[in-house]
C-alpha cells in the first residue's frame, strides 16, 4: 500500500498529489491516489473539487486502459451527487465518453496511416512480396493491415465497447439520468453500426432488456423512472426504434424481429401507442423482417398497414408515392403462395398448435386482435386481403402493370399460356428501384424483388388451370410452357404445392408424364364452363337468326305438360328427400341416446375402478414408503457402521493385534463399534504420548551435544567476522573522506563564484524591504482607522443596549408591582367573603342553638351538669357571682384532646353539650396548631394555646395570639 493511500484531510490535496505524480511519470500511483480519495466514507459530501477529481480520474483510467477502475469509480461519485447535483455525474459522463471516443477513433486514424506509410516505405514497387510478409504469410493468414488493427485499433475499441456498457449499467433506471441513458444507448448503437459489430450489438440488445426487466421487477427502487410520465415513455420509445434501424442496418433480422416484439411489449406496459411517424418505420421494418423470414402474407399485410398509416397520417406524400405505395401493397398481396407451407404433408398436433401460436403472435404484432379458438387463417388469408383492397378501392390507386398482374392471376384462364401471359406481365415492370420522396417512410421501393414469387405462383396457377382441363400433361409440355424457369425448379414448386394442397399432381418419371389426381373425374368448373358455352352458343344463334317461325301449337302444349310433370316430379323427390332426412335425423338420435346410456355406464365403471385403483396403490405406497423408511434407516446405520469401521481399520492400519472381528449373521451395532473405537483411540493417544517422551528425551540429548560441538566453530567464525568488518569499516572510512573532500572543494569553488553578486543581492533585498515595510505601515494605518471605528461603533451599540435593558427592566417593575397589587386584592376579596361566609355559618349554629336550648330555659341557665355543658361556676360562688367562668376539667373542647395527648385523638372537636361558639379548629402543618374561634358576635379571633395551659388555675384567661385579630367581642372568657 502506498504512504499517500487515506491520508488526504481534504481532496484538493488528493489533487495536486495526482498532478505532481503525473509529471514525474507515475500516473498508476496518481489514480490509486485519486481512487482512494473517491471511495473514501470521509468525502461523501459533494463538492466542486471532486468534480475536478473524477475529470483527471476518468482521463488516467483512459490513458492507462483502466475500465473496472473507472466504473468503480463512477459508481461512488454517483452514490456522492445523485441527491445534490446530478449533472456533475452527467458532465462527468460525457467527459469521459467523449475521451475514449477521441482515443479510439484516433487509433483507428493512426493504424490507417502507418499501413500508408508502409506502402509507401516499400523499396521495389514492382515486387509483390517482400522476405519478412513471405516469412508471416507463411504463419498467419492475417494481412498487415489486420495485424495492426489488432495490435494498435481493437485495444481502445474494447475498451470503447467497456465504456458504453459501463455507463448503461451506471445510469440504468435513474429518473434523473434518463436523456443522457438514451443518447448513450444511441451512440453504442451508431458505434455498431459503424463499425459492423453485430456481437456486441445483440450484447447491447440484451443489455437493455434486462434493464427494462429488472424496472418491471423491482418497483420499489429509489429513483425509479416513472413509467406514466410522457417524457420517460417518449425515451423509451425512440431508444427502441433506434435500436430497430440499427438492426436493419446491421441485417440482423432476427435480432429485428425480437426488438420488434420489444417496441409491442413496451406500448403495452406503457399504455401508449407512438405517434404516426414511428408506427410508420415500425411496420417498414416489419415489412423487411417478414420479407427476409419468407412470411409472405404478414408481409402483405405489413405493407397494407403502412399504405393505411401513410395515407391518414401523412400528408406530404406525393400522388407518384401513394401510387407507387398502392402497387406494392397489391403486388405484395398477390406474391403470397395460395397454399400453406408445410415440412410434411400430414403435420402433427404439435406442429399445428405451433404454427398457430405464431400466427397470433405475428397478427399481435400487426395489431390484430385474433380469438384464439379461432384459426388466424381464416381471419388473415390471401383471399381476404385481396377483397379487402378491392373494397377498400385500392385497385384504383395501382399501376397499370400492377393491375395486370393481378388481372392474370386472379380472373384470367390461360392453362397452357399462362406464364407466357404472365413473363410478358413481367417484363413490363420497372427493374430498377422507384425513388420516394422524403416525405415517404421508405426512401425507394423495387418491384423486381417479387418477380421470383411471381414466377413461382404463375407456375402454381398453370398447374391448377391445367388440372381443371387435362387428367395428364407431359413433361416435355411442362418444361415448355415455363420458359422462365428451369425444370428442376418447377418440379420444386409442384412438389411444394402438392404439400400445401394447392393442387393434386403425382410426377410419372416412368411414363414421362404429370397425373393430375381429383376426388371426382368431372369437376364443377367444367360444368360451369358447359353452361357458358352453351349460353354463349344460344346468344350466337339469336344474334344469327333474330326472326324466328313461332313454335306450333302442339309444341307449346307439349312444353307445358312436360314442365308441369317436372314441377310435380321436383315436389314428390323433395318430399322424399325430407322424410329421408327425418328418419335419418331419428336412427341418429337414438343411436346418440344409447351412446350416450353406454357411456354413462362406462364412465361410471370407470370411476369406480379408478377409485378402488387408486386406493389399493395408496395403500401400496403407503406400505413401501414405511417399508423404504425402515430400509434406509438400517442401511444408513449399517454405512455408518462399516464407515466407523473402516476409519478405525485406516487409523490402525498395520499396528499388531488391531483386527475387530465380525461374526456371521452378526447385526452391526454402531454403539458397541463407537465403544470400541473410542478405547482404540484412548490406547493410541497413551501410546503416542509415551513416544512422544521418548523422542523429547532423544532429541534433548542430540541437541545437547550438537551444541557443544558448534561452540569452537562459532568462536572462530565470529573472529574472522570481526575482521573482515574492521576491514570493511576502514576503506569505506576512507571512501567517505575522500568523497566529503570533493564536495567541499566543489562548494568553495561555487561560493567564490556566487560571491560576486553579493553586493546585487543585498541591494534588490534592501528595495524589497524598504517597498514590503512602506506597504505594511500603509495598510496598519488603515487597520488602526477601521479598529477605531469598529469601537466607536461598537461603544454606541453597547450604549444603547444598556438603554434599552434599563427600559426593559423598569417595565418589567412596574409589571410586578401591579401584579402584586392586583394580588393583594384578590386576597382581601377573598378574606372578606371567607368572613361573610363565617358569620353566615355562625348565625346558623345561634339560630339552632337557641332552637334546641329553648324546652330548658326554665331550668336557668347553669342549672345543669351536663356533659354538654360549656362553662361552670366556680366553686362556692353563688349565680350572681364575679361573671367569670372557666371551662371544666375533662372538658372535651378545652380539656385534654387539645393539651393532654395521653386521653384522646380527639384535638379541638366537642362531641356533646351545649355550644355557643360554632369555630373550628385546623392544626397548621409542622405542629403549629392554629384555631378560628367566632363568638355569637361574628368575630374572627385565632388562638395559640401556650405550653403552659394545663397547670395554670382555673381563672386564667386566654390571650390571643399576637397578630391576631381581636374584632367581635370573641377574645376571652
Amino acid at each position: 500500500m502506498p504512504p499517500y493511500a487515506g491520508t488526504f484531510a481534504k481532496p484538493e490535496n488528493a489533487l495536486k498529489r495526482a498532478e505532481e505524480l503525473i509529471h514525474v511519470g507515475q500516473p498508476n500511483a496518481a489514480l490509486q491516489a485519486l481512487h482512494d480519495v473517491i471511495t473514501s466514507k470521509r468525502h461523501r459530501t459533494w463538492q466542486k473539487v471532486l468534480e475536478q477529481i473524477m475529470f483527471k480520474y476518468v482521463e488516467l483510467c483512459i490513458q492507462l486502459k483502466k475500465g473496472r477502475l473507472a466504473k468503480d469509480g463512477l459508481i461512488q461519485y454517483r452514490i456522492v451527487c445523485q441527491q445534490v447535483n446530478v449533472q456533475s455525474l452527467e458532465e462527468v459522463i460525457k467527459h469521459f465518453l467523449k475521451l475514449a471516443t477521441e482515443k479510439a477513433e484516433s487509433a483507428q486514424a493512426a493504424a490507417a496511416a502507418s499501413a500508408n506509410d508502409a506502402t509507401l516505405a516499400v523499396s521495389d514497387l514492382e515486387a509483390e512480396n517482400t522476405p519478412e510478409n513471405l516469412m508471416l504469410k507463411s504463419v498467419s493468414a492475417e494481412s498487415e493491415k489486420e495485424r495492426s488493427d489488432r495490435e494498435t485499433v481493437t485495444p481502445w475499441f474494447k475498451f470503447l465497447w467497456e465504456t458504453y456498457r459501463t455507463i448503461l449499467e451506471i445510469l440504468r433506471n435513474n429518473n434523473k439520468l434518463e436523456p443522457l441513458y438514451a443518447m448513450t444507448a444511441n451512440r453504442a448503437f451508431a458505434f455498431c453500426v459503424t463499425h459492423k459489430r453485430t456481437t456486441e450489438f445483440r450484447r447491447l440488445c440484451e443489455i437493455l432488456r434486462n434493464h427494462l426487466s429488472n424496472l418491471m421487477k423491482y418497483r420499489d427502487q429509489r429513483d425509479r423512472p416513472d413509467l406514466t410520465l410522457p417524457e420517460t415513455q417518449q425515451y423509451y420509445l425512440e431508444t427502441r426504434f433506434e435500436q430497430l434501424k440499427a438492426a436493419a442496418q446491421l441485417e440482423l433480422w432476427q435480432e429485428a424481429f425480437r426488438t420488434i416484439e420489444d417496441i409491442h411489449g413496451l406500448t403495452i406496459i406503457l399504455k401508449r401507442t407512438p405517434n404516426p411517424k414511428m408506427m410508420a418505420t415500425y411496420f417498414a421494418k416489419l415489412t423487411k423482417v417478414f420479407w427476409v423470414s419468407e412470411n409472405y402474407l404478414y408481409h402483405a399485410y405489413a405493407w397494407y398497414k403502412l399504405f393505411n398509416l401513410s395515407k391518414t397520417y401523412n400528408r406530404n406524400l406525393t400522388p407518384e408515392d401513394l401510387k407507387a405505395m398502392a402497387s406494392t401493397v397489391l403486388l405484395s398481396a398477390v406474391a403470397i403462395p395460395p397454399y400453406e407451407s408445410r415440412t410434411a404433408a400430414a403435420p402433427s398436433n404439435q406442429e399445428l398448435d405451433n404454427a398457430k401460436e405464431r400466427d397470433v403472435r405475428m397478427a399481435t404484432l400487426l395489431g390484430y386482435t385474433l380469438d384464439p379458438k379461432r384459426d388466424p387463417r381464416e381471419v388473415l388469408s390471401r383471399k381476404a386481403l385481396l377483397n379487402e383492397l378491392i373494397a377498400k378501392g385500392i385497385l384504383s390507386l395501382v399501376s397499370t402493370e400492377a393491375r395486370q398482374v393481378w388481372a392474370l392471376f386472379e380472373k384470367e384462364f390461360h392453362p397452357l399460356d399462362m406464364c407466357k401471359h404472365a413473363q410478358t406481365v413481367f417484363a413490363t415492370l420497372s427493374p430498377e428501384a422507384v425513388q420516394l420522396s422524403a416525405a415517404s417512410p421508405i426512401p425507394t421501393i423495387e418491384f423486381s424483388q417479387f418477380l421470383p414469387r411471381m414466377r413461382s405462383l404463375a407456375v402454381v396457377r398453370m398447374l391448377q388451370q391445367s388440372s381443371q382441363v387435362y387428367q395428364t400433361m407431359k413433361l416435355e409440355t411442362l418444361q415448355r410452357v415455363v420458359p422462365f424457369l428451369e425444370f428442376s425448379q418447377v418440379e420444386r414448386i409442384l412438389v411444394d404445392a402438392t404439400k400445401g394442397g394447392a393442387v393434386a399432381v403425382r410426377l410419372d418419371h416412368q411414363n414421362k408424364c404429370v397425373r393430375f389426381e381429383g376426388d371426382q373425374l368431372e369437376s364443377d368448373n367444367i360444368k360451369n364452363h358447359l353452361v357458358a358455352m352453351a349460353q354463349k352458343l344460344k346468344k350466337g344463334m339469336q344474334m344469327m337468326y333474330p326472326e324466328a317461325p313461332a313454335a306450333s301449337l302442339a309444341t307449346r302444349t307439349n312444353t307445358a305438360e312436360l314442365l308441369s310433370k317436372v314441377e310435380n316430379e321436383h315436389k314428390m323427390a323433395l318430399a322424399r328427400k325430407v322424410i329421408i332426412e327425418r328418419r335419418k335425423e331419428e336412427q341418429e338420435r337414438i343411436l346418440q341416446e344409447q351412446e350416450r346410456i353406454l357411456e354413462e355406464a362406462r364412465v361410471a365403471a370407470q370411476r369406480l375402478h379408478e377409485e378402488t385403483e387408486a386406493k389399493r396403490l395408496e395403500e401400496e405406497r403407503r406400505t413401501r414408503e414405511a417399508m423404504r423408511i425402515r430400509q434406509e434407516m438400517e442401511e444408513k446405520e449399517k454405512e455408518e457402521a462399516l464407515a466407523l469401521i473402516a476409519e478405525a481399520e485406516k487409523r490402525n492400519k498395520g499396528k499388531k493385534g488391531f483386527k475387530i472381528k465380525l461374526e456371521e449373521g452378526q447385526k452391526l451395532d454402531k454403539r458397541t463399534l463407537m465403544e470400541d473405537a473410542i478405547k482404540e483411540q484412548i490406547k493410541e493417544r497413551q501410546e503416542m504420548e509415551r513416544k512422544l517422551v521418548r523422542l523429547a528425551k532423544s532429541m534433548d540429548h542430540l541437541e545437547r551435544a550438537k551444541r557443544e560441538e558448534e561452540v569452537p566453530l562459532i568462536e572462530a567464525a565470529y573472529k574472522v567476522k570481526m575482521a573482515e568488518d574492521e576491514q570493511l569499516h576502514q576503506e569505506l572510512q576512507l571512501q567517505n573522506a575522500e568523497k566529503h573532500r570533493k564536495s567541499w572543494e566543489t562548494n568553495v569553488e561555487e561560493k567564490k563564484r556566487l560571491a560576486k553578486m553579493g553586493a546585487d543581492k543585498d541591494s534588490f533585498a534592501e528595495a524589497i524591504v524598504e517597498r514590503r515595510s512602506e506597504e505594511f505601515e500603509a495598510l496598519r494605518i488603515a487597520r488602526e482607522e477601521k479598529i477605531n471605528e469598529l469601537r466607536t461603533l461598537r461603544k454606541n451599540e453597547r450604549e444603547v443596549a444598556r438603554r434599552r435593558a434599563y427600559m426593559r427592566r423598569l417595565q418589567q417593575i412596574e409589571e410586578d408591582d401591579k401584579a402584586a397589587k392586583e394580588e393583594e386584592e384578590r386576597e382581601r376579596r377573598m378574606a372578606e367573603e371567607r368572613e361573610r361566609e363565617a358569620a353566615r355559618r355562625e348565625e346558623e349554629e345561634q339560630r339552632r342553638a337557641s332552637e334546641r336550648d329553648a324546652p330548658r330555659r326554665d331550668e336557668g341557665r347553669f342549672g345543669g351538669d351536663r356533659g354538654g355543658d360549656r362553662y361552670e361556676p366556680r366553686r362556692g360562688d353563688d349565680r350572681g357571682g364575679s361573671g367569670r367562668y372557666e371551662p371544666r376539667r375533662g372538658d372535651d373542647r378545652y380539656g385534654g384532646s387539645r393539651y393532654d395527648s395521653g386521653r384522646s385523638d380527639d384535638r379541638y372537636g366537642s362531641r356533646g353539650g351545649d355550644s355557643r361558639d360554632s369555630g373550628r379548629y385546623e392544626p397548621r402543618r409542622g405542629g403549629d396548631s392554629r384555631y378560628d374561634s367566632r363568638d355569637s358576635r361574628g368575630g374572627d379571633s385565632r388562638y395559640e394555646p401556650r405550653r403552659d395551659d394545663r397547670d395554670r388555675p382555673s381563672g386564667d384567661r386566654y390571650e390571643p395570639r399576637r397578630g391576631g385579630s381581636g374584632g367581635g367581642g370573641g377574645s376571652r372568657w
